[in-house]
């Protein structure tokens, strides 16, 4: 296999798709790859390799090492590697308790300012846990008035009970399916949507214009958050982006995918190439239907 832009190229494809650009000049979905997608690598890591592959942008997953949470170090990577941060995903997580503070809402407003002042239109964040009952109270105002002062998009995001033999809880307030919570935009994750036992397709459906960001994984249905590569689980992660374009969908698609089975820097680098790959394809398929059911 003969290599180019520093990884390895498809067997399949020996040339890489390129970003779809309808004639008539409509916008398609930018492509990014979040920084948690090489982890346990660095987040210049990450700006690296979607410098190299091709990719439209990144989502910087703020808290995964020391630099996502430095703007400055950010700021010097996206110049450096000429990478836009597409978006942000807030400090939410359980491993990001004490990143930029220990105060929820802060957090969330800290994020809008590292969009504002990265560039970036959008933050991901995950409904409050169960346990922060203050900032769940006043979560959906906090939000709005954010994004209200900001003009930033706050997108929150599908999430999942916890489960384990005997056991469900729900460790999210008030749910963790915002599908009937009053949040004006919505993340879809589809490893979440997996884990969850919920159907990508249905949640298309059930949110319509909601939905203003993917992260473009999936999973099998197990207990587990898998995060694996589109097309590898059971959500028909390529009928979604089909879906989506065919309805006009504008924003952005991202690859929040677990490589971690990657024994080397290059395997890891050709499993994201042929993903990157495979979605533009997907893209270019939907807008070429799209433009023959016009005629």
């Amino acid at each position: 296999m003969a290599k180019y832009g520093g990884f390895v190229e498809s067997a399949d494809h020996p040339e890489p798709a390129r970003r779809a650009l309808p004639d008539d000049g409509s916008a398609t979905p930018t492509v990014g790859l979040s920084t948690s997608a090489v982890f346990p690598d660095s987040t210049g890591s990450a700006f690296q390799l979607a410098a190299q592959l091709g990719y439209d942008g990144i989502e910087l997953m703020v808290g995964t090492d020391a630099a996502s949470a430095d703007l400055d170090q950010v700021r010097q990577l996206r110049d450096e590697y000429q990478v836009p941060v597409l978006s942000v995903h807030a400090p939410c997580l359980m491993f990001t308790p004490r990143v930029w503070g220990t105060d929820p809402g802060e957090k969330l407003r800290r994020s809008c300012e590292a969009a504002l002042l990265l560039g970036s239109d959008l933050v991901v964040v995950h409904p409050p846990f169960a346990w922060q009952r203050s900032y769940a109270s006043t979560f959906t105002e906090t939000v709005y008035e954010l994004s209200e002062r900001t003009g930033i998009i706050i997108a929150v995001e599908n999430m999942y009970p916890w489960r384990a033999p005997g056991l469900i809880a729900q460790a999210y307030a008030p749910d963790w399916d915002p599908t009937d919570q009053p949040y004006e935009w919505l993340t879809l994750d589809l490893s979440h949507a997996a884990t969850a036992g919920a159907r990508s397709l249905s949640y298309l459906d059930d949110w319509g214009p909601r939905l203003r960001h993917l992260h473009l994984t999936d999973g099998s249905g197990s207990v587990l958050d898998e995060h694996l590569l589109p097309g590898e689980g059971n959500q028909r992660s390529w009928e979604v982006v089909e879906t989506l374009l065919r309805r006009g969908y504008q924003g952005h698609i991202i690859h929040e995918v677990n490589t971690r089975r990657a024994a080397t820097a290059d395997e890891r680098a050709q499993l994201l190439a042929d993903c990157l790959d495979q979605t533009r394809r997907h893209i270019s398929a939907a807008v070429q239907a799209g433009r023959s059911e016009g005629q």
